[in-house]
C-alpha cells in the first residue's frame, strides 16, 4: 500500500512536464529510478549531475536546458519547492495510514517552551538570555574581570616587560625590534589582543552560546521573531545565520546558502556585515560601556534600530514574495556540561587558530605601512571622517584597525579608553559606529565569493558612508538632547 502511494507522488504541473522530458532525454541505465534521477538533476546535486554528464555526453546540453528553464519558472529553489511538496505528501500519507488518539501533555516543559514562543512572554525572555548571559557573563566577567588580569597583569607586568627587555638585547636593528615589540608589534600588540582581549572574551561567548544551543532554545527563538523578520524580507530560519554572525560574520555569511531564495540569501549578507557584531567585538563594546547602562541602551537601540529599518528598506527594494518557514522544534532539555565544554573547545580552537596568524599578519602589514608612509596615509584620510562624528584623531587607528578584524579595531578603543582619550558620549559614538562599519577582510572576500564581486563591494562601499553618516546624528542627538554619559 505505501509502496502505491510513493508511486503516485506528484509535483505541480509545470514540474512534472519537466521531470518528463528530462526522464526521455535519460538513455542510459542507472542504479536508481530515471525519476529519481530527473529531481536530483532538478535539485542541482553535484554529484548525479556528473555521472548524468558522463552517461549522457550527446543530450547533456539539453538535459542542462530544461533545469535552468525550470529555475526560472519559480522564484523559489527547486531544493524547497520539491522538499515542500513531499513533507505534504507525507502529511497525506501518514493520515491515511494512521489513526492517532491525541494526548494532551502539558507539564513545566512544555509550559515553558510555550512561553518562549508566545509574543508577550517570550521577548522578556529573549531579554533575559541576552542580559545574563552576554552583558553579565560576557561582558562583565570575560570582557572584564578575564581581561583585566590577562591584560594588565599577565601581559602588562609580566609578559611585555620581559619580551620588550628580551628582544631589545639579542636584536639591535631598530625596524626589527619595532615589528617584534613596538607600538605595533607582533608580541605587544598582535599576541597581546589576541590573547589578552580576544580570547576570554571569546571563550565566555562560546561557553554561553553552547548552552543556548544545547538547551533548544534556537527554534523556539526562531519561531518567535518569524513575524518580525517577515517585514525585513527573511523568516524564521534566518536566525540561524544571524546568531551565528554573533560569533563569526564570515562563518555565517557561508551559512545563508541554507537560506532557501536569493532575496533572503542578500538581505541576510547585508545585515550581517552591517548590523551584527560578532563575539569578541560585541564583548569588547560590552566592556567599554560597563559603567554606563544609558550608553550601552543607546548603542543597542541604535543597532537595532538600523538592523530593523535596513531590512525593511531592503526588502521593499528588493522585489519576491514572503518567505514561508517550518521547522522541527526539539524538546527542550537541560544542558550537558560534556557537550557544552566539547562544543566551547572545537570552536575556541578554530577560532583562535584563525585569529591569531591574522593578528600576526596585521601587524606586519601595519609595520610595512609605516615604514613606507602608507599607513601613515590612511590614518589621515580617516582622520576627516572620524572628526566630523566627534571623535579624537587618534581613533582612526582602531577605524583602520577594525578593517583588518572587528575585535581588532574594537580593541583599539580599548586602548584609549584605558589612555583616557574618549569621554562617555565619545565612547558611544565610537561604538556604534564601529559596530555599523566596514567588514573585515575575510568577511568582504566571503561576501564576494557568496553574493560576487559588484554585489560585494557595493555593500562595502554602502556601510562605509552609512556607518559614518549614523555615528554622525548619533553625535548630534546627544549634544541636542543634552545628554553627557
Amino acid at each position: 500500500m505505501l509502496k502505491d502511494f510513493v508511486k503516485n507522488i506528484g509535483y505541480d504541473d509545470p514540474l512534472e512536464v519537466y521531470l518528463s522530458k528530462l526522464e526521455e532525454l535519460l538513455k542510459s541505465e542507472y542504479r536508481i529510478s530515471k525519476r529519481a534521477v530527473s529531481l536530483l538533476l532538478l535539485q542541482e546535486d553535484e554529484e548525479i549531475f556528473e555521472l548524468v554528464k558522463n552517461s549522457e555526453k550527446e543530450r547533456i546540453d539539453a538535459i542542462s536546458d530544461i533545469v535552468r528553464e525550470a529555475k526560472s519558472h519559480y522564484l523559489h529553489p527547486l531544493n524547497y519547492i520539491i522538499s515542500e511538496r513531499r513533507q505534504k505528501e507525507s502529511s497525506r500519507i501518514t493520515t491515511s495510514v494512521m489513526s492517532v488518539k491525541e494526548r494532551r501533555i502539558f507539564n513545566l516543559r512544555e509550559a515553558l517552551s510555550r512561553m518562549m514562543m508566545s509574543p508577550w512572554i517570550g521577548g522578556p525572555i529573549l531579554l533575559a538570555v541576552m542580559y545574563y548571559g552576554l552583558y553579565k557573563f560576557v561582558g562583565n566577567f570575560g570582557a572584564g574581570v578575564l581581561v583585566d588580569f590577562l591584560e594588565n597583569t599577565v601581559f602588562g607586568k609580566y609578559i611585555n616587560p620581559f619580551m620588550i627587555n628580551a628582544v631589545n638585547s639579542a636584536i639591535h636593528f631598530k625596524l626589527l625590534q619595532d615589528l617584534l615589540v613596538g607600538e605595533y608589534g607582533i608580541i605587544t600588540l598582535g599576541v597581546r589582543y589576541s590573547v589578552a582581549i580576544i580570547l576570554p572574551i571569546v571563550a565566555t561567548f562560546f561557553f554561553a552560546f553552547a548552552i543556548i544551543e544545547d538547551t533548544g532554545y534556537l527554534p523556539r527563538l526562531a519561531m518567535l521573531i518569524d513575524q518580525i523578520f517577515k517585514k525585513i524580507g527573511l523568516s524564521g530560519r534566518a536566525v540561524i545565520p544571524l546568531v551565528l554572525g554573533l560569533g563569526c560574520s564570515t562563518m555565517a555569511t557561508m551559512v545563508t546558502r541554507t537560506l532557501p531564495t536569493k532575496r533572503e540569501r542578500i538581505i541576510a549578507t547585508l545585515l550581517l556585515a552591517l548590523a551584527i557584531p560578532c563575539s569578541a567585538q560585541m564583548g569588547v563594546i560590552l566592556a567599554l560601556l560597563e559603567n554606563k547602562p544609558l550608553g550601552l541602551v543607546i548603542w543597542l537601540s541604535v543597532i537595532i534600530g538600523v538592523f530593523l529599518f535596513i531590512g525593511y528598506l531592503a526588502s521593499k527594494i528588493m522585489p519576491g514574495e514572503l518567505p514561508s518557514f517550518y521547522m522541527e522544534i526539539p524538546p527542550l532539555r537541560l544542558p550537558q556540561l560534556s557537550n557544552i565544554l566539547r562544543k566551547t573547545w572545537s570552536r575556541l580552537k578554530w577560532y583562535f587558530l584563525e585569529v591569531l596568524p591574522l593578528f600576526i599578519f596585521a601587524s606586519i602589514f601595519i609595520w610595512i605601512g609605516q615604514i613606507t608612509g602608507v599607513f601613515g596615509l590612511l590614518v589621515r584620510m580617516l582622520e576627516y571622517p572620524v572628526r566630523w562624528i566627534g571623535l579624537p584623531s587618534e581613533a582612526s587607528v582602531a577605524f583602520l584597525f577594525g578593517f583588518f578584524r572587528r575585535d581588532y579595531g574594537a580593541a583599539g578603543l580599548y586602548d584609549l579608553k584605558s589612555a583616557g582619550l574618549l569621554s562617555g558620549n565619545q565612547l558611544v559614538i565610537a561604538c556604534v559606529t564601529i559596530t555599523l562599519f566596514l567588514p573585515c577582510i575575510a568577511q568582504l572576500l566571503m561576501n564576494i565569493k557568496e553574493r560576487g564581486m559588484r554585489m560585494g563591494i557595493a555593500m562595502s562601499v554602502f556601510i562605509l558612508f552609512f556607518s559614518f553618516s549614523i555615528g554622525y546624528l548619533v553625535n548630534m542627538a546627544l549634544t541636542l538632547f543634552n545628554i553627557h554619559l
